[in-house]
């Protein structure tokens, strides 16, 4: 929204700092770590007083997850309202990539959400149905990947990158919609699996999304793409603004969420945040790097799987 204060500018002046995406990144991170440092303790003491209990723990869970009861959970509302918040103020809104990743990150985090008020609310762990949330999870994937689809170059639509080898890319053909939202939703799902700590999710997060959002910069710039002979995705830019709300969002998240933590993130906020995460890698065509970046969630979702 702040880019539109370019309108006022001369070339020379202030104004036209909001031109640069870089500038308007760091507005951003530090809009949403204030924004969680402001908003966080009076948003943890309505999640405690609304839901009384709080997290129910596992009866087979580890004996030191015992003394977490009462906890509030939902915390990710902290880092999605900061998040959302921050990007929507310094991001280009005419920029598709931007709404599709917001669009994830809004829909997994309801969904998330729902499942957090179903465990509160009945006080067991169960939450909505995994059928529901799979295929609500595929649902929103489709779309996302349909719009990124749409917004990449005509040559690119359909086309997986091999990291390592410079510029080299795969044709999937139709498969790639079907394989861009197994990413979304396995993404999701992964990094959901991995909040079972006090900040166990939400640092892996901050540092793929840190990672991500220098691919996602990099990408969208001719010369960098021309230097560094890789696909050029025009548009993805302003994606890094985005990861720098996440960033920010993170910490000021992070500030109630460490040892001992007066909150949980929550699905609401595990869902949504590997969602985004999948989503970005799907926008910038980076899928096989992200499965390397966020290796430690890989890893997690396979342990669950194998048990």
């Amino acid at each position: 929204m702040l880019y539109l204060l370019t309108a006022l500018s001369d070339g020379g002046d202030f104004f036209n700092l909001f031109r640069y995406i870089t500038f308007r990144a760091g507005g951003a991170f530090f809009t949403a770590l204030f924004f969680g440092f402001i908003f966080g303790r009076p948003l943890i003491n309505v999640l405690r007083r609304k839901q009384g209990k709080g997290q129910p723990i596992r009866d087979d869970g580890p004996e030191g997850h015992f003394i977490k009861a009462g906890t509030p959970t939902m915390g990710g509302l902290l880092i999605l309202s900061a998040l959302i918040t921050a990007t929507l103020l310094w991001a280009r809104l005419d920029n598709v990539f931007v709404w599709v990743v917001l669009m994830v990150t809004v829909s997994f985090g309801l969904i998330g959400f729902a499942d957090d008020y179903a465990k509160v609310s009945k006080q067991n762990t169960a939450g909505v149905s995994g059928k529901v949330r799979l295929g609500l999870g595929f649902l929103i994937a489709a779309l996302a990947a349909l719009a990124c689809a749409w917004a990449h170059p005509i040559d690119l639509q359909n086309q997986l990158a091999l990291p390592v080898f410079k510029d080299t890319l795969i044709n999937l053909g139709f498969l790639y919609i079907p394989f861009a939202m197994v990413v979304i939703v396995g993404s999701a799902n992964a990094v959901n699996l991995t909040d079972g700590l006090d900040g166990l999710a939400i640092m892996p997060s901050m540092i793929a999304a840190a990672t991500l959002g220098v691919i996602a910069y990099a990408v969208g710039r001719v010369d960098f793409t021309e230097y560094l002979d890789v696909h050029y995705v025009p548009g993805t830019g302003e994606i890094l603004i985005f990861c720098s709300a996440l960033i920010g969002g993170g910490l000021g998240f992070l500030w109630y969420n460490a040892p001992p933590a007066a909150v949980f993130m929550g699905d609401t906020g595990s869902l949504a945040l590997g969602g985004a995460l999948g989503a970005i890698a799907v926008a910038t065509k980076h899928e096989i790097v992200w499965a390397i970046i966020g290796g430690l969630f890989v890893v997690e979702a396979l342990s669950v799987i194998i048990q």
